[in-house]
């Protein structure tokens, strides 16, 4: 309570000071700065285990045989597009929808022609339905490829 004295006849008038509004002016303006800095951006999702596998202090990190070859599959607006080594394959929409099938043939073959590879790398364009994404860590699933890492693919060639 707050006191104010008014010099006259000698009263004080008591003052309560309404500190509500300003402790729900901060509510929201903590919650507000909580939820936008934790959700700014999320550019690279790693599944299962690193490609290159854990780095400790005393050894040093070298890529395993299967690293290198790069092994990436973008989801497109128009389709699907396989990169193995330097061959690159495009699997297009059939009648508006992603062609599973043919996608999961082709990522057999891989699969048979390195059989010791288990890693790859999806990458799929922002504005795309995260249906596309699953979609393609499907067909990789399927094919053998459990180690999967998801990446943002930024602007399409």
């Amino acid at each position: 309570m707050a006191h104010i004295d008014d010099g006259g006849d000698g009263r004080s008038k008591t003052v309560d000071l309404n500190l509500v509004p300003i402790i729900d002016l901060m509510s929201v303006c903590i919650i507000f700065l909580l939820i936008t800095a934790v959700w700014t951006q999320v550019s690279m999702i790693q599944i299962g285990s690193s490609i290159y596998g854990q780095k400790t202090s005393e050894e040093k990190a070298e890529p395993d045989k299967r690293a290198e070859i790069p092994f990436r599959l973008d989801v497109l607006k128009d389709g699907y597009r396989v990169i193995i080594g330097r061959q690159e394959m495009r699997f297009p929409k059939v009648s508006g929808k992603y062609d599973q099938d043919k996608l999961t043939g082709e990522l057999k073959r891989i699969k048979e022609l390195y059989p010791d590879k288990n890693d790859c790398v999806v990458t799929v364009l922002d504005e795309l339905p995260y249906e596309t994404l699953i979609g393609g860590m499907d067909a990789l699933l399927v094919a053998g490829f459990p180690e999967i890492s998801v990446a943002t693919g930024g602007s399409a060639p």
